[in-house]
């Protein structure tokens, strides 16, 4: 890499999105053997006394196998830094992904070769469509039965409307897997040297027929015959544009094509990208710093009881001991001990810059959609809180804890983990998930963080929306007169509630210069 080249544009900021079950973590993890980060590997599915994969931290991810929350680790690899956020696999954590992906340039969709594109993996893509994130694919297990490489190619041309370009091709699948064939380098990696690539003439040099079977071999050549027939050519603008995707095939499990696709990440993903804020686009190479906090992670570490925000860098450079404005309350705010993170192993970031992401401590001051600058009042787009599907009472099993499970409750809602809504007519607060993982998880963390055992009751409400108005006296009357319907969100938006969505459509329809939502976007009304 040429030694000129700036602190940003070595950044790679990245997600990595999958179906549960796909290999997301066991990739995770090899990235990161393979950037030093760390040195041995966890199994997700290990026994006991084996290392638990490092992103998954929270008791509750180990017994179950997931990833429940996102982790965020930085390690550097080939001259680059990258920025790896490892999202929730699991549909009920789709608000925590969503806002890892307004933090990211760009995304690794993984890919099981035996069932292809499912529906979890379907709609994360949706996400990065809406957002044009470049996707790099990496189609995983190969070394078990698979479907056929150009089946898999064709859904996802069909499916996700996505151009795909294969960069290297599997010789043999299943137990006949013997590696994959760079198209563009004309190399050849073995499944059982990996580090080392082997140079060729072609598909057709002599020294791939003893890799495999002679059958194997065959179908390979006759598969390298067709897609250099297609004539189909990577295109960086393409890619970078959201339209094309350029194809990987390995083994996560057995740390088989991993090179190849962190090496695509570093040659073909975009730098920081700029940044929509309300009123203009932020670029990455401006002076100013200036960021925004996607996601509120408590109590990381059991022993400290902390509080963290993790910040995207959008521009400028974060230095430690800065102050900087936050923007939704006007006042400075001290950053006296940024951290970078791999998992729960921290450093001291004493400088950041654009695609960097760093958590800062602090005790309830910074909320999920906070603007941090320097000086200018910036708000940038896009941290969106979505109506739960699920509502339900807490049942505290010690009444004399009242006053600790608000403050609980408080803390798990800045943090994303739940959604508290406090009825104006003075009943019990009402707790919303998408998931009802969601709701495991908030008991777990309350007993094992709080020490708070509980248990949750049916709400006669099943559904819930924002609502609003340009009319604030038409406003005040809708909410007045379903003063039993109504509650309070953390930062005191108007929520209507309804036992069913056709008195929930009912009761709307009564109200025409009401507007009812089931997006709430932070930054806008924070900002108001």
């Amino acid at each position: 890499m040429d030694a000129s080249t700036g602190p940003v544009d070595r950044r790679r900021t990245f997600a990595i999105i999958s179906h549960p079950d796909a290999g997301k973590t066991t990739l995770t993890e090899k990235l990161l053997l393979m950037g030093g980060a760390i040195q041995l590997a966890g199994e997700v599915k290990g026994k006991r006394d084996r290392r638990q994969t490092r992103s998954d931290w929270m008791g509750i991810e180990r017994e179950r196998g997931i990833s429940v929350v996102t982790s965020v680790m930085t390690f550097e690899y080939g001259g680059r830094i990258f920025n790896l956020l490892d999202t929730p696999g699991h549909e009920d954590f789709s608000e925590d992904t969503y806002r890892t992906l307004t933090a990211v340039d760009s995304a690794v969709m993984v890919i099981d070769a035996a069932k292809g594109i499912e529906d979890r993996t379907r709609k994360l893509f949706e996400v990065c469509r809406l957002r044009d994130i470049p996707i790099v694919t990496f189609v995983n297990k190969l070394d078990r039965e698979t479907r056929d490489p150009f089946d898999l190619l064709d859904e996802i041309e069909k499916v996700l409307a996505l151009d795909t370009v294969p960069m290297t091709w599997p010789i043999g699948r299943g137990r006949d897997f013997a590696g994959t064939y760079d198209i563009i380098a004309r190399t050849v990696r073995r499944i059982d040297t990996d580090d080392a690539v082997i140079p060729v003439s072609g598909p057709n040099d002599p020294q791939i027929d003893g890799l495999t079977t002679p059958e194997a071999v065959a179908s390979f050549r006759e598969e390298m015959e067709l897609i250099e027939g297609a004539g189909n050519g990577f295109d960086t603008d393409s890619f970078r544009q959201g339209h094309l995707t350029p194809v990987y095939f390995g083994s996560a499990l057995r740390n088989f094509g991993v090179h190849d696709l962190i090496d695509a990440l570093a040659a073909f993903a975009p730098s920081p990208r700029p940044q929509q804020a309300e009123g203009r686009v932020v670029e990455p190479t401006e002076e100013k710093m200036s960021g925004f906090v996607f996601k509120i992670q408590a109590n990381m570490d059991p022993n400290h009881r902390d509080r963290i925000a993790f910040l995207r860098v959008c521009s400028g450079k974060l230095q430690r001991g800065m102050k900087a404005k936050l923007v939704r309350t006007g006042k400075p705010i001290p950053l006296s001990s940024p951290q970078f993170f791999f998992a729960q192993d921290r450093l001291l970031a004493d400088e950041a810059f654009a695609g960097d992401v760093v958590g800062i401590p602090n005790h309830g001051t910074l909320r999920i959609g906070d603007t941090l600058t320097e000086g200018e009042n910036l708000v940038f787009r896009g941290v969106p809180s979505f109506a739960p599907e699920i509502l339900r009472r807490i049942r505290l099993q010690d009444p004399m804890k009242a006053k600790k499970l608000k403050e609980a409750l408080q803390q798990m809602a800045e943090e994303g983990v739940v959604q508290v809504f406090l009825p104006q007519d003075g009943s019990p607060a009402i707790i919303g998930v998408v998931g009802a993982l969601q709701l495991d998880v908030l008991k777990e963390r309350m007993q094992v963080e709080y020490g708070l055992p509980i248990d949750f009751e049916p709400s006669r409400f099943t559904v819930c929306r924002w609502v609003t108005g340009t009319d604030k006296d038409a406003l005040n009357m809708f909410v007045e007169r379903h003063r039993s319907s109504m509650a309070s969100d953390l930062d005191g938006a108007p929520v209507f509630m309804a036992p069913s969505a056709f008195e929930l459509r009912y009761e709307l329809d009564r109200a025409p210069t009401i507007t009812a939502s089931e997006i709430k976007d932070y930054q806008r009304q924070q900002a108001a």
